[in-house]
């Protein structure tokens, strides 16, 4: 039995959550191969429910329950002169008590071969009908666990922090343990089985220390953006002051280094030296450009490729480089991951326009964070205008509000992840040249599970829908474009070209389409 505990906010008073994607991360974690994962609700205003995350079908469930248990209907649990012992700041919310009475507060889902068993169109929703609240659900997962991979890198976490000093290792462990995807590190452990040195526990040991090195990038960005929450829990910044954020930070810094150092390679040395290198200087190449935000496009690309694609890439080539991979091998894969890196990034970027995804809707925009679906709305002939005046003045709770309306109006959000899809494309073309010695579909897998942006769907206009669906033709075109690459320097900038042209073709494409009648929804945004 493994349990442990899911936590979100929530930001309207109904609101449908998704967790599909923390289920699977609980999954992974813990190496369940075969069971069940049982969720239950600790609060008595949150159901939980599986259907299609799709917002208009989303919005008639919100509409049932308002028809059924309408708000302000003179329930006899707001009657609070008749009830005892209630708080000053009691909520008036017998309807949303009802309403849970519709849901179910509990919820046990399968687990086949290590994957959440679902249906084409099924997510896992929590239901908030209070909002906006913390929310807290138990999981539990029962049945047979496989010594996974991802168990030696959290067992390898956890005995790292256990010899550091408590003042900073207590900050860095309510981090770990509050979960994360774990990208990183499965990329370190996936790369590192293609060479003749194939040692677990040495990836592991690698692993580890790429994710203490992410997680005291994500220590000082919190305390730089001024976040107050990561991962439903305080910043570092937020609970324990701006000085130790650094000192942590800083610390796990040099000890994620000098981990990587001491396994006593010096070409794995390099590769995280330069990519912390690239984390420090796009940091301050970040903030500086607040000053001019939102920014331009290839302002946004410079910053992203330091403080995210580097590591990406760091950690695919130094997983092969610890295994003694080829350097056909180790710098195709250092591409894929800095294309893959540069993707994630973009759809990591649409997630601050989901209602759906768990984080409060306009975040990046409230931090000034550079953003590609910004920069493309202020870019846009209709909507471009006001998206300006907006940022360029006090952002309250309103201009946030509309600045987050007028991106999901203009086709910024279809367009990025047009563009983070060719930019898959072109990461997976990387890995066709080389022999991976069968780990091609598992990493290929990876990249798409990780880019695609959750809940797009609700947001992309029929135009989008119908662009689409010429996305396979771009994966031609960048092959095309690869055709007459040279295996020089360029060969990653010649890539994120053909990508972005790719992706552009795709949007004419759709403007071509515009008048040939309505398509079916495509499968890969459900």
């Amino acid at each position: 039995m493994n349990s442990a505990r899911v936590e979100f906010n929530s930001s309207t008073a109904t609101e449908f959550v998704d967790l599909t994607e923390r289920i699977r991360d609980q999954i992974a974690r813990s190496g369940l191969r075969n069971g069940r994962v049982h969720l239950q609700s600790l609060h008595t205003t949150v159901g939980l429910a599986v259907n299609e995350n799709e917002p208009l079908l989303l919005r008639d469930f919100e509409t049932m329950l308002e028809r059924l248990a309408p708000a302000g209907a003179g329930y006899e649990h707001d009657d609070f002169e008749r009830r005892f012992d209630i708080r000053l700041d009691e909520p008036v919310n017998g309807h949303a008590h009802c309403r849970q009475i519709l849901l179910s507060p509990f919820l046990t889902l399968l687990v086949e071969e290590g994957e959440l068993v679902l249906g084409r169109w099924q997510s896992v929703l929590a239901v908030e009908l209070d909002g906006p609240r913390q929310r807290r659900l138990a999981v539990q997962l029962d049945g047979d666990f496989a010594r996974s991979y991802e168990a030696l890198v959290e067992a390898e976490l956890a005995r790292q922090l256990l010899v550091d000093p408590e003042p900073v290792a207590a900050p860095m462990r309510r981090l770990v343990e509050a979960g994360g995807k774990r990208l990183r590190p499965r990329l370190v452990q996936l790369t590192a089985a293609l060479g003749p040195r194939n040692d677990p526990l040495r990836a592991a040991e690698l692993a580890a220390a790429v994710e203490l090195l992410h997680n005291a990038t994500l220590i000082h960005d919190d305390y730089v953006d001024e976040s107050t929450h990561r991962r439903g829990r305080p910043t570092v910044a937020a609970a324990e002051g701006p000085e130790r954020a650094i000192a942590v930070g800083d610390y796990y810094f040099a000890k994620a280094t000098r981990l990587v150092a001491e396994m006593g390679n010096p070409a794995v040395t390099a590769a995280i030296a330069e990519a912390l290198e690239a984390v420090c200087a796009s940091q301050i190449d970040d903030v500086a450009l607040r000053g001019a935000y939102p920014g331009d496009r290839e302002s946004y690309l410079r910053v992203i490729r330091g403080k995210t694609a580097s590591l990406f890439a760091a950690a695919c080539a130094s997983g092969a480089l610890i295994s003694d991979a080829s350097p056909e091998v180790v710098g195709a894969l250092r591409r894929f991951g800095e294309l893959l890196g540069t993707a994630f990034q973009m759809a990591d970027d649409m997630v601050d326009f989901s209602p759906s995804s768990g984080k409060p809707l306009g975040l990046d925009i409230r931090q000034r964070v550079l953003s590609l679906p910004l920069i493309y709305a202020a870019e846009d002939s209709e909507v471009g205008p006001e998206v300006r005046r907006l940022l360029a003045g006090v952002l309250g709770d309103s201009e946030v509000g509309r600045v987050t309306e007028l991106v999901n109006a203009s086709d910024a959000l279809p367009r990025v992840r047009r563009e983070a899809q060719a930019l898959v494309d072109a990461a997976v073309q990387e890995l066709e040249a080389v022999e991976l010695d069968g780990l091609r579909p598992t990493l290929v897998g990876l990249a798409e599970a990780h880019v695609r942006p959750p809940c797009l769907h609700g947001h992309v206009t029929e135009l989008s829908r119908r662009a689409v669906r010429v996305d396979r033709g771009a994966q031609v075109a960048i092959r095309v474009g690869r055709a007459g690459q040279q295996p020089a320097d360029g060969r990653q900038h010649s890539a994120e070209v053909n990508a972005v042209g790719a992706a552009d073709r795709t949007a004419r494409r759709a403007h071509e389409l515009e008048d040939h009648g309505p398509l079916r929804h495509p499968d890969h945004l459900r």
